[in-house]
């Protein structure tokens, strides 16, 4: 648990093993599936796996809503970590967010499943307050429940 008060953070024990929570957050078709709480949508329009890589959902909602979220991948160690921003998209190239963050998504084994922990790092308290506010907790709980039942799905 972070001690910084701008970041948000969830951590769920998953019943998956951490290989298929793994392939769910890594097959951008699978990641699409479970990425916002339903009955939002995700399209993929950009999924470059790597250090540097360009990551970019597009979300909608039933009532029109939309949240479009370009970014980058800042890390990926395979199996244990994963770290995007919104204050870069792919390449490296800057970029001003309608929320400025940085995600850092850690996966371990623990007791036949996975921890999985979701951090959310914001660059101020205004923007730490206004993403709690819009339902962080409540919406990256419902995502991760959704992880955990895509990667319960998957065969092998």
């Amino acid at each position: 648990m972070s001690d910084e008060p701008r970041d948000l953070e969830l951590s769920r024990l998953l019943r998956a093993p951490r290989a298929k929570v793994w392939r769910a957050w890594s097959d951008p078709i699978l990641l699409a599936q479970w990425w916002c709480p339903k009955p939002w949508k995700t399209e993929v329009k950009a999924f470059e796996f790597r250090n540097g890589g360009a990551f970019h959902t597009y979300m909608t909602g039933p009532e029109g809503g939309v949240s479009d979220n370009p970014g980058c991948f800042l890390d990926v160690t395979p199996m244990s970590r994963i770290v995007s921003t919104s204050m870069l998209t792919g390449g490296w190239r800057p970029h001003s967010p309608w929320l400025a963050m940085t995600a850092i998504f850690t996966l371990a084994d623990e007791d036949g499943g996975t921890r999985f922990i979701a951090r959310a790092m914001h660059t101020s308290q205004a923007d730490s307050d206004k993403h709690r506010e819009m339902g962080f907790e409540h919406g990256w709980g419902i995502m991760i429940a959704q992880l955990e039942q895509a990667a319960m799905a998957l065969g092998g």
